[in-house]
């Protein structure tokens, strides 16, 4: 007796594989196959005593990856992802960053097969050359700064000697193991999901072409299209800085260089994070801001945060652009106004701008804004149907956790599902030292929104923790509907200000009140304690309470 195994295969590129994997399943005794390029797939005849693993086994032994799927009938209410031709849906991504690898693995165990498009280092831009680094970096850099400042009688302080080099190693080390964790086994350990290495760009609506570096172009015909290729730093149209060797945040974070003077273009997070990072790793820093530090957030953070910078040494020049840079043997050469600023480096840290000039994306009808972004609507629909997009590529808030989020949804509704992205309530936090973070309404937003809104603001001298610690620059404000209380907004800059804004997030999403917040349980002495201590402040003065007064 016979029986029929139908077997998902990953990592055939072409017909030509198709026919190598037929031969090699055919090698086991009495086994026939019929195996599909296109859709994927090798339908096989085989004797009852052959197991599903040994066919796997010769596939494996061949090159490629096989799973088994539709050996039984579907139990009743199992999806059955069918793609237009009858096989499996067929999902393709391009890219492979947090928005690429959460669609690939939702749609994946949705029952689609998924192939992943991308042209440069696995992963994107988190693990690569963004979050984690930068926040190995971060931590160094308070490590050493902590050494020789910190607010302790009786303990020495030292000024560290410092190896950047030896800091960028172990940074690289680790940044290589969580993308080898993290994102290529994904890939290997799930055979639903195939990566091709190349670029990818739109034939037509529903049709991908792939130029591949070291094989004849691709033409894929999938069934649903994620945009997810992510965004790189902008370079303003400066003169003289075009061919320069400035620095991106890239460039800064690989460097195993301390320049003796670091001039920074920017004002924002990226900005602020490294320049601290390389001022407290022994760089004298100069700041260069179009407008203020961190203008998009309340202007009581930016304040706060260049009065921090300005105690540690850091120059902060604001509402300034550079007019003409220039570069030769002895460094950079900066002019602002009636000030030429010289450096050793100079980082370009003004924002970042969309992947998608190249993408073909007017040929598919994929519109986009001024910026380049793509439009998308709350089930990370694009105008085009069946294209959907995620990530930093469209006008979406560009922190990661709202792109893993936008893939995971993406992926739902391209599987048959409904689902929205809610972006009412989303933490943000910059983590510099004071770390600035925010959630909801500010107030310049609340009166934008038409909302009456009332603020309060408390310094961190009234919490007890910051005394605790001997760290008390900053502050926690809270926004609310004046006439319910209902919490619209948190600002904090503290020194654990990003560990704080989460339960902000929570009681916002939660409709809390003022009162109610004011009324809440917290631990003490812990920093989150100020978000009680700043509600009560709506009806006391916490000045004339005791430590812990409920």
């Amino acid at each position: 007796m016979s029986k029929t195994i139908k077997l998902k295969i990953s990592g055939m590129t072409c017909d030509q594989c198709a026919v190598s994997v037929a031969r090699a399943l055919e090698e086991l005794p009495g086994v026939k196959a019929t195996v599909s390029f296109s859709d994927a797939t090798a339908v096989v005849e085989a004797p009852e005593n052959v197991e599903a693993k040994r066919l796997a086994a010769a596939v494996k032994k061949a090159g490629y990856r096989a799973a088994v799927i539709d050996t039984a009938p579907a139990p009743p209410g199992a999806k059955s992802m069918r793609g237009g031709s009858g096989g499996l849906l067929h999902v393709a991504i391009i890219g492979s960053g947090s928005a690429a690898f959460a669609c690939a693995i939702r749609a994946a165990e949705e029952g689609a097969r998924v192939t992943m498009i991308e042209a440069g280092t696995v992963g994107g831009t988190c693990v690569n050359i963004g979050c984690v680094p930068s926040k190995i970096l971060l931590r160094a850099a308070h490590v050493a700064h902590t050494v020789a400042h910190h607010p302790f009688a009786g303990i020495s302080r030292n000024e560290p000697a410092i190896d950047r080099a030896a800091l960028a190693a172990q940074q690289a080390g680790r940044v290589a193991e969580l993308r080898r964790t993290k994102y290529e086994d994904i890939i290997a350990g799930n055979p639903a999901i195939e990566l091709v290495r190349g670029f990818a760009r739109f034939a037509s609506a529903q049709t991908l072409l792939v130029e591949r570096p070291d094989s004849p172009p691709l033409e894929l015909h999938p069934d649903r299209i994620l945009i997810a290729t992510g965004a790189a730093p902008f370079v303003p149209p400066i003169p003289g800085l075009e061919g320069t060797p400035f620095w991106t945040s890239t460039e800064a974070l690989a460097s195993g260089e301390t320049p003796k003077h670091l001039a920074v273009l920017g004002g924002s997070f990226v900005a602020a994070e490294l320049a601290q990072a390389f001022h407290r790793l022994g760089s004298e820093v100069t700041i260069l801001a179009r407008s203020t530090l961190l203008s998009r957030l309340d202007p009581q953070l930016g304040q706060g945060l260049q009065e921090a910078f300005e105690a540690e040494g850091i120059r902060v020049i604001t509402h300034t652009v550079p007019d003409r840079v220039g570069h030769d043997a002895g460094g950079f050469r900066i002019m602002a106004g009636s000030e030429m600023i010289t450096a050793d480096r100079l980082l370009v840290a003004v924002g970042r701008r969309p992947n998608t000039g190249a993408l073909g994306l007017d040929t598919a009808g994929v519109a986009v804004d001024e910026r380049g972004a793509v439009t998308v609507n709350d089930r990370l629909e694009t105008s085009a149907p069946g294209v959907y997009a995620a990530g930093d590529c469209t006008a979406l808030p560009q922190f990661v956790y709202v792109a893993a989020a936008a893939g995971t949804r993406a992926a739902v509704n391209m599987t048959g599902g409904d689902a929205g992205i809610d972006l009412s309530v989303v933490p943000e936090v910059v983590f510099t030292d004071p770390q600035a973070a925010v959630v909801g309404l500010d107030e310049r937003a609340a009166r934008a929104a038409g909302i009456d809104a009332d603020s309060r603001s408390l310094p961190l001298e009234a919490v007890p923790r910051a005394l605790a610690n001997f760290e008390t620059r900053g502050f926690i404000k809270l926004v609310a509907e004046r006439t319910t209380g209902r919490l619209l907004g948190v600002q904090i800059l503290a020194a654990e200000g990003g560990e704080i804004i989460q339960s902000a997030a929570l009681a916002i999403s939660a409709g809390m009140t003022v009162d109610r917040l004011a009324n809440q349980l917290f631990p003490y002495l812990t920093m989150v304690e100020g978000l009680k201590l700043a509600a009560q402040t709506f009806t006391r003065d916490v000045s004339k309470l005791s430590c812990c007064a409920g």
